[in-house]
């Protein structure tokens, strides 16, 4: 089933140089080739952008914790103007929404004011998180999808889908094409962070998790036909 409105959550580190750090047009390019598809397709899209090519978690373990998480939130409003304007350039209307002021380079959260720009076809960015320390960029991304009530939270990574281990380290492991909410919660199964899977839960809000480098998976996602792992509520 072709989803109306969907929340894509882009790994920072996946959209990074091959030597980490920095940015590879080439694949923010193909991603935003993909989104104006489904774009074109009448598909609303809202998106977050983690800030691993930057900035990961505690990269110094001489920061205060709320300091970093502030270096990481603001670390992600770069990359949603970095990858915001590779999308303009490829003829797609944006906005960049954050949930504190941030000068003229966003605009306040309202989720008023994204139904508005929505409904006129613009493409969505969602910097700063949740805004606080301590809550990550898939706390940010679910409350979000939440919010605007949005059919499905899809997740392009460097992975192709969930494993019941680290794929890296065990070569049995076994790969999900579909699980549901409450086994990743018993399971602990790496999807997203324990706050996050707590509010899918609540809120019945499911997730798709597929490799970003697979040429056409988030067209493919948008239209309801996953590469990967569907998380069920």
């Amino acid at each position: 089933m072709k989803n109306r409105r969907v929340m894509l959550k882009l790994s920072g580190e996946a959209l990074s140089l091959p030597n980490g750090g920095g940015y590879n047009e080439e694949q923010v390019r193909k991603v935003a080739h993909q989104v104006k598809t489904s774009v074109d397709n009448g598909v609303q899209i809202g998106i977050v952008i983690g800030g691993g090519n930057y900035w990961r978690g505690r990269s110094s373990k001489d920061i205060d914790r709320t300091k970093a998480d502030q270096i990481g939130m603001l670390a992600t409003i770069m990359n949603c103007i970095y990858v915001s304007e590779i999308f303009r350039s490829e003829g797609m209307k944006t906005a960049i929404f954050s949930p504190f002021a941030c000068g003229t380079m966003t605009e306040l959260f309202s989720k008023d004011r994204c139904n508005e720009y929505f409904d006129k076809g613009y493409v969505l960015f969602f910097g700063g998180g949740t805004g606080h320390p301590y809550f990550s960029t898939d706390t940010g991304i679910v409350l979000r999808g939440i919010e605007l009530d949005a059919d499905m939270i899809l997740l392009a990574k460097s992975i192709d889908g969930v494993y019941d281990d680290d794929p890296g380290k065990n070569p049995n492991a076994k790969k999900y094409d579909t699980v549901s909410i409450q086994e990743v919660m018993s399971k602990q199964l790496k999807v997203v962070d324990l706050t996050a899977t707590a509010l899918c839960a609540d809120y019945k809000m499911p997730l798709a998790v597929f490799d970003l480098r697979e040429d056409g998976a988030i067209t493919a996602a948008m239209n309801g036909d996953v590469h990967g792992t569907i998380v069920t509520v």
